[in-house]
């Protein structure tokens, strides 16, 4: 990792459910951290994502995530963002990443989506390169 921040990549899968109807959901997704002392950090991510249901667009994200370090290998942090396709969302969530070595990690997150008054929910999976 470069001192003072660190570059990442990632793929993605996962759920999203809406007032009972569930699809899969996969995506990808770069950003960047950048350290705030030893045991926190800031960051910023622009991702595409696609629920895996006929008819469905890309959406677009650009969201910051502010968080803990947790030890050598986790990151606990919150996020916040815009999301933009046919309808553009405010998203929040909150998730945990962790590093398998020196440059790969996997992350488990949660974002819910505020699009019209509906309330849109995914849970995802990643696995990523940081640099």
């Amino acid at each position: 990792a470069a001192e003072g921040g660190e570059g990442r990549i990632e793929a993605r899968g996962g759920i999203a459910w809406q007032s009972g109807n569930e699809e899969a959901v996969a995506g990808v997704a770069a950003g960047y951290d950048f350290d705030l002392g030893s045991s926190a950090f800031a960051g910023v991510e622009a991702s595409a994502d696609k629920i895996l249901a006929g008819g469905t667009e890309v959406v677009f994200g650009l969201t910051g995530r502010l968080g803990a370090k947790m030890g050598d290998a986790g990151k606990l942090y919150a996020t916040a963002g815009y999301s933009f396709n046919d309808g553009d969302a405010a998203h929040i969530g909150a998730g945990y990443q962790h590093k398998f070595g020196t440059n790969t990690y996997g992350k488990i997150e949660y974002r819910r989506f505020l699009v019209n008054g509906t309330d849109i929910n995914t849970a995802v999976v990643g696995l990523g390169y940081a640099f």
